[in-house]
């Protein structure tokens, strides 16, 4: 597929891919930003689709995949955005259970249930917490994707063990 039919095809799914950017963020902004994301993606990695492939089902995977990424990064940060009109709260940090005496403790706990972990594992855990992913950290440590989600998957299960008495 040439450049042009590639661009003329990405442009005509535009409608449908503004619809479907819709009903994953559900909201008209959010919408605009992922539709303009998933365009940016499928154009720099143009060299990447393969003309056998359903070029709309590979559209919509690249949405949907950078939809899930944004939702976890969201997810995983601890800004609180306050929809009011007061403006001292706007994008504060809540940090009401920083001092809190038990939150200290089981802070602690858990850090020690972590170093307790055998070396070979809590590397693999700790760069997982840090927010790198599998196929990165298997890189990093020369492992292959499997082994890394099994050592992950044991410290879990290892922590869990050790930090019974903590769960509710």
């Amino acid at each position: 597929m040439t450049a042009i039919e590639f661009n003329y095809n990405l442009t005509a799914m535009q409608k449908y891919l503004e619809v479907f950017a819709k009903q994953l963020t559900g909201n008209e902004d959010d919408a605009k930003d992922l539709l303009q994301e998933t365009f940016l993606k499928a154009l720099v990695n143009r060299e990447k689709y393969v003309n056998q492939n359903n070029f709309k089902a590979w559209v919509y995977t690249i949405m949907k995949n950078i939809f899930i990424n944004n939702y976890r990064r969201t997810k995983k940060s601890r800004t609180f955005i306050d929809q009011t009109d007061n403006l001292f709260h706007i994008n504060s940090i809540t940090n009401d259970t920083e001092f809190n005496p038990e939150s200290i403790i089981a802070t602690r706990e858990l850090t020690k249930g972590i170093e307790a972990l055998d070396k070979e594992f809590r590397r693999a855990f700790d760069m997982y917490n840090e927010g790198y992913k599998y196929k990165e950290i298997a890189d990093d440590l020369n492992l292959t994707i499997g082994t890394v989600k099994s050592r992950i998957f044991y410290s879990r299960k290892k922590l869990m063990e050790n930090l019974k008495e903590y769960q509710p």
